[in-house]
């Protein structure tokens, strides 16, 4: 399945805030086939980067859409190659 990462950018970004919209993500994921592995908060800025299991962006857009409203700012599919 692809891999995407996306970033979004949200003023006053805290741990809690952002652990909250990952666990509804969580509970919103599999009714959209998407499953969402990791995500990095940069709490300077307000970055979040989330790295997301999808059949494709829009699917990954729906859960955010569907469990907070917090749609991101960019979404790149991603290789790993470690």
């Amino acid at each position: 399945m692809p891999l995407f990462m996306d970033t979004h950018t949200i003023k006053g970004a805290t741990a809690d805030a952002v652990a909250g919209a990952h666990k509804k993500d969580l509970a919103t994921q599999g009714k959209h086939g998407v499953r969402y592995l990791k995500y990095w908060l940069d709490d300077q800025t307000g970055r979040v980067h989330c790295l997301v299991e999808a059949p494709d962006k829009d699917a990954a857009v729906r859960v955010h859409r569907e469990a907070h409203g917090l749609l991101a700012d960019e979404i790149h599919e991603v290789k790993e190659y470690s």
